[in-house]
């Protein structure tokens, strides 16, 4: 039985046999009997490979050269060499413009109302007792404090399910119903500390080792390569088309696949971004049927990152969920495709990255898949109560009618506005400029020009050892403080550079960022002719 071989294995290799569920155990033991070995030389091959490791270095057993290998080869741009050193140079005294990472309130943008008023409530409940109270905060606000409140037995500063608050939960599963006009199971929802904590959920429970391949599109967030790397997986590329406004290619995406089949690798994931970070592109209907049907054949997970979805600057291609579509194609799609969509208060109108709130809703995903994913996420306990309580704020906002729907319905209406006029002026800006192209930005917060770097650049970038794009990147850092991310921490076609820069500083400090880049742009250019 399992049972009497894990009691074999842990006789004789216990080092291997540590911490290994059951169902691990066997299967462990299956595969190296099978390769032959029998147990006793399984126990001392571990003994073997333990003993060629070395314990400490420098006197230090947490030394960098001793830890886990898949953490040591993770990489993230967004957080890398570029914002370290804006943040030496912070440091030193310089002013700098962070438009490395989508960070709203950072660059200036306020709280909505509604949202900091029920927040505040619910953090700070003796404020309910208030005789005034009503004339402090907004009636609807006060209200819906107390129904928050009384959901979360013990207040928000009690542990929740591990999935999140049922009530929460059951918010969301509204919300997505209103949305897309078809049924969400709260019990399909995992409430995380922003979307990035269920990507990585997922992608752990998805990657089995280094044969499983998880299709990412480039550019992409590296939050996918990161943690790909972290969870020893395989990134699949498949390019999205620059000349054609960042769109998806088939073609391309199919070839991506056949490619890592040959390699021996199993694709198992896909991950798209509708609106798209870094590139801003929106997807249409039909592009997302195409995904679909995809997927479907290929037997493929689709991994749909919708954290943008509030945040569209052009009116031709509205936002649309890849779950509405999946459902109104009817069958077989409405029930194969296995489909993971992502959500987040850290985007959007509400901008409110700091709170930490996000969720995951798995769709068709099996139901043993489900209570796995369920037991790891216990291991954290619960998300944050404040994340929860900002969901909860932004899907299910004040109603027509209701005392604070119109200062809420002009505060987010003005935001998507200012957005909208920025991305146009950023996109303007980069256009105008010698060497460089950008895309409009239809969507997300973010611009993704090209530019053609002079070979004197390239020379100097190469004789420092760096990408030409993060030389760029470092010296318009030096020269303006202006903290942007070279488009290779993102992956880009061979022989290209771009930068990302968010267009969140706010309007009235909009011209000054313009000019600055201009000025940098027009003196780098002449520098290096």
């Amino acid at each position: 039985s399992s049972r009497r071989y894990k009691n074999k294995i842990q006789t004789i290799c216990p080092a291997v046999s540590m911490s290994l569920p059951m169902r691990g155990m066997h299967r462990l033991l299956l595969r190296n009997l099978e390769g032959g070995q029998t147990l006793t030389q399984l126990g001392q091959g571990s003994q073997r490979h333990a003993s060629t490791m070395p314990v400490e270095k420098e006197g230090k057993v947490l030394h960098p050269d001793l830890l886990n290998q898949q953490v040591r080869e993770t990489q993230y741009a967004v957080r890398g060499e570029l914002y370290l050193r804006a943040e030496q140079l912070r440091k030193e005294g310089k002013e700098i413009i962070f438009t490395n990472v989508g960070n709203p309130h950072a660059l200036g943008a306020k709280p909505l109302s509604f949202i900091r008023q029920v927040l505040s409530l619910c953090a700070a409940p003796f404020l309910l007792e208030r005789p005034d109270v009503t004339s402090i905060f907004a009636p609807d606000a006060v209200a819906r404090a107390k129904k928050l409140i009384n959901a979360f037995k013990g207040g928000v500063g009690a542990y929740t399910d591990s999935r999140g608050n049922d009530y929460i939960r059951k918010e969301i599963a509204h919300f997505i119903e209103a949305r897309d006009g078809y049924p969400a199971n709260p019990d399909h929802i995992f409430v995380t500390d922003g979307a990035s904590v269920a990507v990585r959920m997922c992608l752990n429970a998805l990657i089995r080792n280094s044969t499983d391949g998880v299709l990412v599109p480039i550019p992409q967030y590296p939050l996918y390569s990161a943690s790909i790397s972290l969870y020893g997986g395989s990134l699949v590329p498949y390019e999205l088309d620059e000349s054609k406004g960042w769109g998806m290619n088939m073609e391309t995406l199919k070839k991506a696949v056949q490619q890592a089949r040959s390699e021996g690798k199993l694709v198992r994931g896909m991950v798209f971004i509708n609106p798209g970070n870094p590139t801003g592109q929106c997807l249409s209907a039909d592009n997302l049927k195409e995904l679909i049907e995809f997927a479907v054949k290929e037997r493929i997970v689709l991994m749909a990152d919708e954290v943008y979805q509030e945040n569209i600057y052009q009116d031709e291609r509205p936002f649309v969920s890849a779950k509405k579509v999946m459902h109104d194609m009817g069958e077989p799609f409405a029930s194969q495709l296995e489909l993971l969509s992502f959500h987040t208060v850290s985007k959007g109108t509400s901008g409110e990255c700091g709170l930490r709130g996000g969720y995951v809703e798995m769709t068709n995903i099996h139901p043993g898949t489900i209570e796995e994913v369920y037991k790891c996420a216990s291991i954290n306990l619960c998300p944050n109560t404040m994340g929860q309580i900002a969901i909860s704020t932004m899907l299910n906002p004040p109603q027509p009618g209701d005392p604070s729907f119109e200062q809420h319905h002009k505060e987010r209406s003005e935001e998507l506005a200012s957005l909208r006029r920025r991305a146009r002026m950023v996109t303007d800006a980069f256009n105008s400029l010698e060497g460089m192209t950008c895309n409009y930005t239809e969507g997300a917060m973010y611009s993704f020009p090209q530019i053609r770097l002079p070979p004197k650049a390239l020379e100097a970038a190469k004789a420092l050892g760096k990408a030409g794009d993060v030389y760029y990147c470092l010296k318009l850092l030096e020269a303006t403080g202006i903290s942007t991310v070279p488009g290779s921490g993102f992956g880009q076609e061979a022989g290209t550079f771009h930068l990302r820069t968010t267009i969140l500083p706010r309007e009235e400090v909009m011209a000054d960022f313009v000019n600055k880049f201009k000025s940098f742009h027009v003196q780098f250019m002449n520098d290096h002719r």
